[in-house]
């Protein structure tokens, strides 16, 4: 799957590597050093993938994170970070990146996680051909065309976040493990592992929920794991 592919490192030697392996795979590559620049191109350009140095110049890769969430820019992010805590990690996917991968990594290992991102990050259709829509209650999800509503009003996600829902949505009811969650995310590390579910979880409830702290939409099944319901119970 062939995409338009920013990354944006201040590295020079790591920006080669990573345009070499991603041009390989027959991506179409730009590369800026400098996160206000990224910013910039990302509004003229729309490129698909963003591959996102978080010790970035003038603009860092956290707050290129916020602006592009902010702006509701909806591509998938996969941060490089040489920050090893988990606090670190988990402030990451709570502004909205998708995907992580810690300093050093193996430039093969990027070109996988591009790949598998895309992967999950393609519109899903029913198979029959039509789009397949998600109705659960309230919450109604357009995977072809990446919207959502919520009680009749519009409600923007993040690529992870509206992966995990459609996951849910397509399967009401049902309690996936954070395990289970993990898969539908990719790649996220191991090290960060049922926390950054649970991250993704709490933003989803602060966006489906009418009281986010007493959710009747999504679900803890304690010891187990998560699902949506239509909306008639607590958890």
């Amino acid at each position: 799957m062939c995409a338009y592919v920013m990354v944006a490192e201040d590295d020079a030697k790591q920006a080669r590597l990573a345009r070499i392996y991603l041009e390989s795979e027959g991506h179409r590559v730009v590369v800026t050093c400098d996160g206000r620049e990224a910013l910039d191109h990302i509004r003229r350009a729309a490129p698909d993938l963003l591959v996102l140095d978080v010790m970035m110049p003038r603009v860092d890769g956290l707050d290129v994170v916020r602006i592009l969430r902010a702006e509701d820019h909806q591509l998938p992010v996969l941060m490089l970070t040489a920050r090893s805590t988990e606090d670190d990690l988990l402030l990451g996917l709570d502004l909205g990146a998708d995907d992580y991968l810690t300093k050093p990594y193996s430039p093969r290992e990027l070109a996988a996680r591009v790949r598998t991102l895309l992967r999950r990050t393609r519109r899903r259709t029913a198979p029959d051909g039509d789009a397949a829509v998600f109705t659960v209650g309230a919450v109604i999800l357009d995977p072809l065309r990446h919207t959502a509503t919520v009680d009749g009003r519009h409600v923007d996600f993040t690529s992870a976040e509206f992966r995990l829902l459609c996951a849910m949505a397509a399967q009401p009811e049902r309690v996936f493990s954070r395990g289970q969650l993990l898969e539908e995310l990719h790649g996220i590390d191991r090290f960060v592992s049922s926390r950054a579910v649970d991250t993704h979880i709490m933003n989803l409830r602060k966006k489906i929920e009418t009281s986010p702290g007493r959710p009747s939409r999504l679900i803890t099944v304690y010891g187990v794991g998560y699902k949506l319901t239509a909306g008639t119970c607590h958890g």
